[in-house]
């Protein structure tokens, strides 16, 4: 039997529930800017060595609860081990990101791709969950993770980082029932891979749609949010006896957030081009948001984060059901205080938002 959770706040909002303060997390909290996670990743000799050892993965998961009071933990992996997992070549080339030997751009590669099995071909990001798990005893909750379909599928037949996304656009546009199969394929996978998270012991699980923001509003809703939809309705929503809440993320998807919200997601990321009003005013009170600090806000002096931190918790307003945390993920070059001063600043000021708990 688990540990039960001695600070279940960030769960609560999620679930629009009372706290008395607004829950803090950073998406990439485990990441470059921190000396420690370098030393760490230099001793994996790789990205890669580094998500595929479990102890590693854990001590780097762990390494920003030891250094900041942050309210979640979240597992250290990428949104591309699916691809790596279905054999498609995957290595991370030092200053140029992911790149893949076997991109996906005909029938045939769609035909040929296999559905891995979570707890075999992935059982290091299982095994992974599971040990941070036992190291976290309880103090706050872990977050599994997974890449939409739609971002996962630009990695895939892009064969790598893309800027003008001309592969899979022209997919998107010229064989459209190909790239439904491969987008069906990889929402398959996700689904099982979350839910193998879940089991392993993920206490949330956020789908990153990093680049559902780059589509028509109609292409959205048919390539983006139909699957991430799919995957909401696949997972398992309840374990233990507890609610798993979701949060489903698109980056400079604030025009879709009333569609995501019909989802049956618990909760939304929302970026720095929204403000959380009006995200409030477009999905109701029934749907938790979670952001939104720019994260260029951290290159300033703490007086400026202070400032900026006010901001975003006004702009949500009075009520549960925010959890504070950056737009997208904290830069590789942001001094780890700047950090610390904008988590101390969410703990100073937002029970003030929690009048009845506060």
């Amino acid at each position: 039997m688990s540990a039960p959770l001695q600070n279940d706040i960030f769960i609560k909002a999620l679930l629009s529930q009372p706290t008395p303060r607004t829950p803090v997390w950073m998406m990439r909290q485990a990441g470059r800017y921190l000396p420690e996670y370098r030393a760490t990743r230099a001793r994996a000799g790789s990205f890669m060595n580094l998500c595929m050892n479990p102890e590693l993965a854990c001590e780097v998961t762990l390494q920003p609860l030891a250094r900041y009071p942050l309210d979640a933990a979240i597992l250290f992996s990428d949104i591309l081990t699916i691809p790596h997992a279905m054999g498609l070549g995957l290595e991370f080339e030092a200053g140029e990101g992911p790149k893949l030997a076997r991109p996906v751009r005909t029938q045939a590669d769609v035909e040929r791709l296999p559905i891995p099995h979570a707890e075999a071909e992935l059982a290091y990001v299982m095994k992974a969950v599971a040990l941070i798990r036992r190291e976290l005893n309880g103090r706050v909750p872990l977050i599994g993770f997974a890449g939409s379909p739609w971002t996962v599928g630009t990695y895939v037949v892009e064969g790598g980082s893309s800027k003008t996304f001309s592969h899979i656009k022209a997919m998107l546009y010229g064989q459209p029932a190909l790239l439904h199969r491969l987008l069906q394929t990889l929402t398959q996978a996700t689904i099982g891979y979350l839910n193998a998270q879940i089991e392993s012991g993920a206490q949330a699980v956020m789908v990153f749609d990093t680049w559902g923001g780059v589509l028509t509003p109609r292409a959205y809703q048919e390539y983006s949010l139909a699957y991430m939809a799919q995957i909401v309705a696949g997972l398992t929503r309840e374990k233990d006896g507890k609610r798993v809440p979701v949060i489903l993320f698109t980056k400079n998807g604030g025009a879709f957030l009333p569609q995501m919200a019909l989802t049956g997601a618990d909760a939304l990321g929302v970026d720095w081009t929204t403000d959380l009003s009006t995200a409030r005013q477009r999905v109701g009170p029934r749907i938790a948001l979670q952001g939104n600090l720019d994260p260029s806000v951290l290159y300033a002096p703490p007086s400026a984060i202070r400032e900026e931190v006010r901001r975003v918790l006004d702009s949500f307003g009075q009520g549960h059901g925010h959890v504070f945390n950056l737009g997208h993920g904290i830069h590789p070059d942001v001094n780890p205080e700047h950090a610390g001063a904008m988590i101390d600043a969410v703990h100073e000021l937002s029970p003030a938002y929690h009048p009845t708990l506060g």
